[in-house]
C-alpha cells in the first residue's frame, strides 16, 4: 500500500497484519481523491475507524491542514504513528486517538469540533439480505452526532463492501457515488434542517 499523491507520493505504508485492518485499495483511494480535488486543501481531516491512517496521511499528503485519525487499537495506532514519520508527515499537523469511534464522534460534537472531511472505511460487514445492516458502516450512519461534526459544505466519505446494503437516514443526502469491484464509497452531506 502506497501513497497516491501529493508531497509523499509512492511512499509505501505499513498495515498490521490480519483481518482487523482493511485498507482502502490504491485505485479506490486514488479515485476518491480524484473526486476530491481542491477539497483536500487546507483541510481538516477526522479518520474514523483509522487502521493504518492511510486516508489521513493521503489527505495531508495532498496539503490537508489536519488530520485527526480515531484507532479503537492502541497497536494499529503505533502503525499510524509509523507511517507519518515513513512519510515524512510527522507533526503538529497530526493527532491519533486511540478510542472506540462512537464515544469519540459523540464527545467530538460535544466540544463542538467539526472538519471539513470525515474519511471512514471501517471493516466490512456481512452481506445483508432482507434485513437492515448491522455493519459499522451501517451505524455510523446512523449516529445522530456525526452530521453535527461536519462544516458548512464538509463532507462524510464512507467505504463499505457491495455486499452490505446501506439504509440511508434522512439526515444524510448522497452527492457521489462511487464503485470498484467489491469496494463502494459514498460521498455525503448533512442534509438541510
Amino acid at each position: 500500500m502506497r501513497i497516491t499523491g501529493g508531497q509523499a507520493a509512492r511512499r509505501h505504508l505499513t498495515v498490521p497484519k490480519g483481518l482487523d485492518v482493511r485498507p482502502t485499495p490504491d485505485r479506490m483511494k486514488q479515485a476518491v481523491f480524484n473526486s476530491l480535488g481542491h477539497r483536500v486543501i487546507d483541510a481538516r481531516v477526522l479518520e474514523l475507524f483509522a487502521g493504518s491512517g492511510a486516508l489521513s496521511l493521503e489527505c495531508l499528503s495532498r496539503g490537508a491542514a489536519t488530520a485527526l485519525c480515531i484507532e479503537k487499537s492502541s497497536r494499529h495506532a503505533e502503525f499510524i504513528r509509523r507511517n507519518l514519520v515513513t512519510a515524512g508527515l510527522a507533526g503538529g499537523a497530526v493527532q491519533v486517538r486511540v478510542q472506540d469511534v462512537f464515544p469519540a464522534v459523540r464527545q467530538l460534537a460535544g466540544e463542538g469540533r467539526v472538519f471539513d472531511l470525515v474519511l471512514a472505511d471501517p471493516p466490512y460487514g456481512d452481506k445483508n439480505v432482507h434485513k437492515r445492516s448491522e455493519s459499522l458502516a451501517q451505524q455510523i450512519l446512523d449516529e445522530p452526532a456525526l452530521p453535527r461534526l461536519i462544516a458548512p459544505g464538509g463532507l462524510l466519505v464512507l467505504g463499505y463492501a457491495r455486499r452490505d446494503t446501506l439504509t440511508l437516514p434522512d439526515h444524510w443526502t448522497e452527492t457521489r457515488l462511487l464503485k470498484h469491484g467489491d469496494n463502494i464509497m459514498r460521498f455525503l452531506q448533512p442534509a438541510a434542517v
